[in-house]
């Protein structure tokens, strides 16, 4: 109660004109950011009790400001072999469709569940099962089926980065979605796990370099962060550089699991993520926020610094 009182009164005292952190109201985490047309979104997973998460909620902007919530724009219902631990949203439009990929029931071998894809006809949904199971059901290279991030490389090609469990895997998807198709070695799964990865892998590519980026120790603690390689190739090989978001003694705690919302219009670049409030301590108590990330000359991405309020315009 105290952190929200204390985030109110941040809201009145700061300019209208400034971006608030947390940007949503409510326990969420694992923040996909993108932005279609002139409108920002965030998919976040639902940050509660594994039998409680059988939803997802998006939220949108215009600016980065002020953000409307689409409620339920996925939940169990549709999809009939998840049932609960629904995980990490993916999102991305091809054509006239927006697809949303994400992990269910948190498997182990032999379990039903893993990675799946959904489709709708609108942003904020309803999305509906695509394939009626899940995408990938196996643990494949040790990695859990889950965090899954899908990247369009700049030759239309369509590659999903996943895995939990400290390991990595990427597999090259079908046009459709419909499945995964050989790497040009022929394999299907090439595991390109970095130093100290554990999860939540994302990849975006800027002035022809890769930039892959992973989350590090537990998630439930305050040595949650983010760090980052790059490559010449989206197959790495990706060498730990820095940490780019990690915990401030001043402002939060087990700051992690990402995404980056790249504005091309103005050529600013975001990082989505969760973060717990200085005055919580349970596993779930986790809320979005969103600060802008900057590069050096070299291309390298420079520490970020959390904040409870930023000029967004």
């Amino acid at each position: 109660m105290k952190y929200y009182l204390l985030f109110a009164l941040a809201f009145i005292c700061t300019s209208t004109f400034a971006q608030q952190n947390p940007v949503l109201s409510g326990w969420y985490a694992d923040p996909e950011g993108i932005k279609y047309g002139d409108t920002y979104w965030i998919y976040p997973t639902y940050s509660a009790k594994y039998k409680d998460q059988v939803f997802m909620d998006a939220f949108s902007s215009k600016d980065l400001i002020t953000w409307t919530k689409h409620p339920r724009i996925i939940d169990t219902s549709a999809v009939k072999w998840a049932k609960m631990a629904m995980w990490a949203p993916a999102v991305l439009q091809k054509g006239k469709r927006f697809y949303l990929f994400f992990g269910a029931n948190d498997i182990h071998p032999g379990e039903v569940g893993g990675i799946g894809v959904a489709v709708a006809k609108k942003p904020e949904g309803p999305y509906k099962d695509l394939l009626g199971h899940p995408l990938i059901d196996t643990i494949v290279n040790g990695a859990q089926p889950i965090d899954q991030y899908v990247f369009k490389d700049t030759d239309g090609s369509y590659y999903m980065y996943y895995g939990g469990w400290g390991h990595c895997n990427v597999v090259k998807l079908k046009s459709d979605f419909s499945g995964i198709q050989p790497l040009a070695d022929g394999t299907l799964y090439k595991e390109i796990t970095p130093d100290k990865y554990v999860e939540g892998p994302y990849m975006f590519k800027r002035n022809n370099k890769y930039y892959f980026m992973w989350s590090e120790g537990g998630w439930t603690g305050p040595d949650y962060k983010v760090a980052y390689a790059m490559s010449d190739s989206p197959m790495g090989p990706f060498k730990r550089l820095s940490t780019v978001l990690e915990q401030d003694p001043k402002v939060a705690k087990g700051a992690g699991h990402h995404s980056v919302i790249h504005s091309e219009k103005d050529d600013k670049y975001y990082i989505v993520y969760h973060r717990r409030p200085l005055d919580q301590t349970g596993a779930n108590q986790r809320v979005v926020c969103l600060d802008e990330m900057f590069f050096d000359k070299e291309g390298h991405i420079l520490p970020v610094k959390m904040t409870f309020s930023w000029k967004a315009k």
